[in-house]
This record gives C-alpha cells, structure tokens and sequence, in this order.
C-alpha cells in the first residue's frame, strides 16, 4: 500500500506525486463529456468537433473549453485515488494533477478537492498525453523523481519514467501490461465488469409502456390469433430494444442534469458507472438490432418505429426544453405504441383508441413534470435548468394534467355510446364501471403528485403501487364480465 511504502522510505520522502485525471482523478473523460454537453445544449454546432478535431487534441479540447460548461464539480471521483492523495499530502509530499484534458478544466478541478501543489495540462498547441507527458514530468521533477498514478496504457512512457508505477486498472489487459513490464507496480484499483449497470441503463422496467403494442389486439379481441400474437411481441421487443437505446443516448446527453437529481445521480452513465464510448456503442447495437425486428413486420410498422426513434432523439437533443411542447411529445410517444401494435398486427385503426392514449398520456407526462417540480420546491431547490418549466408553474400544471386526464375518461365514454362498442361486448353497459375507476385513478396521481408522494416516473408508480395494481385487476374484471 501507498502508505506503507511511504514509512519504508521514511518521513523526509517528499517525491512529488503526479496523479492522471481522465478515469483516474475523475471517474469519467472530460473530453467526451464536454463533447456532449457541446451536442446537447448546442447541437447546430457540433459539425465544429470534426474541424476542431483536424486541429489535432490539443486544439479540440481548447475550443470545447471555450464552448461548453461540462459541470466538474458534480462528475463523480474515484475513491482509491483521493485515499492515495490524502496519504501523500498527510505524509508531507506535494501533489500534482498532470492531465491530457484542457489546463483551465484541470485548474478546475484541483480547486475542487483542494490541497493541490500545481497543475500541467494541456495548452492548445501540446497535447499532454503519453510521452509528451512524460517528458513534460522529467523536465520539470526529473527522472526517477516522481511517483504517477495513472490509468490507460497511454500511460506507459510515465510509468517508464516515475519512480514508481501506481495504477488504476481500468481492464484486465491493462493490469497484465503493467505486471509484465512493473513487476513491482501497485495497482490500488482493479477492473469491475458487473453485467448490472448495463442492464440498468437499458431501463427494462420501462419496456412495460410497450406493452401498449399489445391494446388493438385486446380491443379487438383478436389476442387470441396466433398470428397476431406473435407479431405484437415482434413489435415489443421492437419498441423496447429502440426505447432503451433512446434511454441510453438521453443519458449521455443529460449528464449535469442527472447528476443534479437525487434518484438519476444514481444512473450507471451519471454515476461512471460505464463510460461514455461503451454507452454510445450499446446504443447503435440496441438500435441496429430494433431495426432488424422491425424489418421482418409489415413496412408500416418500420415507417412508425423509425419515426418513434427521429421524434425521441428530436426530444433528447431540442423538445425537452421547450415548455410544454415536451409533455405533448412524451404523450405523443405512448400513442405512437399503439400506432405501432395496429401496423404489425394489421388491427382496424380506432379513432377512439388513439384519442384516449393521447389524451390519457399526455395527463401522465404533466404528472411527470410536476413530480419533478414538486421534489425540487420541497428540497429548496431552484427551477430546473434547461427545462422550460419554474416552480411556480405548478399551479398551472396541475389542473391542466387534471384537464387531460378527464378528457381522456370523456372519449372512453363517448367511446362506450358508438355502435363499435355494441359490436364487441355482449353486455356493454358494464363496460360503464370502469369510468369511475380512471377518474379515481387520474385524480389519485394528481393529489399524490402535488403532495410529492408521486414517483418521478408514472410508470414505476404505477408498477410498484398496490391501489394501481388493485385498479387494473378490478378493470381487468369489468372487462372480463362484459364481453
């Protein structure tokens, strides 16, 4: 351990230590991450990461400090390498943060954790990444003359030049690499591949939404057709595996804002948990293969499912933003669902399925945006930033959420007079007890949410709540006596 190694060399040791920031300061990469904020709060511009990119590294990551804001003081550190330098600084030697990112972000974050005796980053011009680094060192402590902690088989000429190796082995090759040519090398943090966060950052319990797929089939009590059955979980799994690359690319692109939330901080991308190239490739895989499903339905349903992924990158990159327009599209995306059911099962489209879903969903999408509004008024927070809504707009949101989920009940009885509805049910005036029951439940979500009893997120409220549970079976039964 680094202490002990520090009493063996005895208490007038004052070999500076030089510890990387991109993976081993931080959990994270700057670069990527400033990147990111650059096409999520500036997406007309992105085009500019390929031309500052032809200036080479040093210039990009210039240019990307002049752009963007990429949060430092909420990105997560890690543990290991804040223990190593409270040790050092404890036993009286210096600490420096030596880094490839931009020096004014490194100065950054040396102001965060305090205690730092200087910095060396890069300049615009010198990218101080490998044996650039390494030279830059030698130059300034000699060789043999410092101790680095680092993470990345970049990293290899410091090594070659410290004193002594400390790693952060971010994969077992790394570890074996270092072994090999540092027999004597301390690794103070080994490689975690848990299969967890992944799944996680797909979001799974959200595919339950795409079960909607499944409601023209059930509505037209056709479920029972094989056919059709199957085509609807073809359309499922379509959906599913397109939302959670969705999910995915809205994570990486609202980083900040996570991190700023007391449930999202906990995210596997907010948290560092998978860097951000794994996330970025675990999105085209899960698109491309969404895609593959869709192409064995009927082309209509492709035309919906690719629209489903162009409006839900629309609302990750721009319509998150904008007030109201952002709840219209959430409700929006849920309708799509059943557009989706109707083109892979080939279902008669009902005018009237599709009016309750838009109307029904966009009163749960308010919910959302109250819940949200509701947790950052009791915690003494301000308005959320980049989301178009302040916290005054509560006393707007609510009744209108109210407004779109009694229209809803509106087009269910409405839906109830229409000759469709005699066609279907051998005893269709029973079909009436089921009002009562969404009224209670629309009204129940709106109380809970103004009290901040509600889940951010509708759907795990209504996944993990028994009077929900309760609700839908009692449905379920009406149903069941009425056909």
């Amino acid at each position: 351990m680094i202490d002990e190694q520090t009493r063996k060399a005895g208490a007038t040791d004052t070999t500076p230590l030089i510890v990387d920031v991109d993976g081993t300061l931080i959990r994270t990469d700057l670069l990527f991450e400033a990147a990111l904020q650059l096409v999520a709060t500036q997406p007309w511009n992105s085009w500019k990461l390929v031309t500052w990119l032809a200036g080479g590294k040093a210039s990009l990551k210039k240019n990307l400090v002049d752009a963007v804001d990429p949060h430092i003081a909420s990105m997560p550190l890690r543990a290991e390498t804040l223990t190593a330098i409270e040790t050092a600084k404890t036993a009286g030697r210096p600490v420096w943060l030596a880094s490839a990112s931009d020096h004014r972000w490194v100065e950054q974050i040396a102001a965060r954790i305090g205690g730092v005796d200087g910095v060396m980053g890069s300049d615009g011009v010198t990218n101080l990444s490998g044996s650039n680094k390494a030279g830059a060192l030698v130059e300034r402590f000699g060789h043999k003359q410092f101790d680095y902690i680092g993470d990345h088989m970049v990293d290899m000429p410091v090594w070659d030049a410290a004193r002594r190796p400390i790693v952060i082995a971010q994969s077992g090759g790394l570890e074996r690499a270092v072994k090999r040519r540092f027999p004597d090398a301390e690794i103070i943090a080994r490689p975690r591949t848990p299969i967890r966060p992944y799944f996680k950052a797909m979001r799974p319990y959200q595919w339950a939404k795409n079960a909607l797929v499944f409601l023209p089939a059930i509505a037209g009590h056709s479920i029972g057709d094989l056919a059709v059955l199957l085509a609807a979980f073809m359309a499922f799994w379509a959906f599913s595996l397109a939302a959670s690359s969705a999910y995915i690319i809205n994570d990486l692109l609202d980083l900040p804002g996570d991190r700023d939330h007391h449930r999202k901080s906990k995210r596997p991308f907010a948290a560092a948990d998978i860097s951000i190239p794994r996330g970025i490739l675990m999105a085209i895989g899960l698109m491309a293969a969404a895609i593959f499903i869709a192409a064995l339905l009927p082309l209509e349903f492709l035309a919906i499912l690719l629209g489903y992924v162009v409006l839900t990158l629309g609302y990750s990159l721009f319509l998150k933003r904008q007030m109201l327009v952002d709840v219209i599209i959430l409700g929006g995306l849920y309708t799509i669902r059943v557009l989706g059911g109707i083109a892979a099962t080939g279902e008669e489209k009902s005018q009237w399925l599709l009016m309750f879903c838009l109307f029904f969903f966009l009163s749960l999408a308010i919910v959302k945006r109250c819940s949200e509004l509701v947790a950052r008024r009791d915690a003494g927070k301000s308005s959320p930033p980049g989301r178009g809504y302040a916290i005054n707009d509560l006393a707007m949101l609510l009744p209108l959420g109210a407004a779109a989920g009694y229209a809803s009940v509106m087009v269910v009885m409405l839906y109830l007079s229409s000759p469709r509805m005699l066609s279907l049910y051998a005893h269709p005036l029973r079909m009436w007890l089921i009002c009562p029951l969404l009224i209670y439940w629309i009204s129940r979500a709106l109380m809970l949410s103004n009290r901040g009893e509600m889940h951010d997120d509708p759907i795990i409220f209504a996944l993990t709540d028994k009077v929900s549970w309760l609700t839908g079976v009692a449905a379920a039964v009406i149903i069941a006596i009425a056909i």
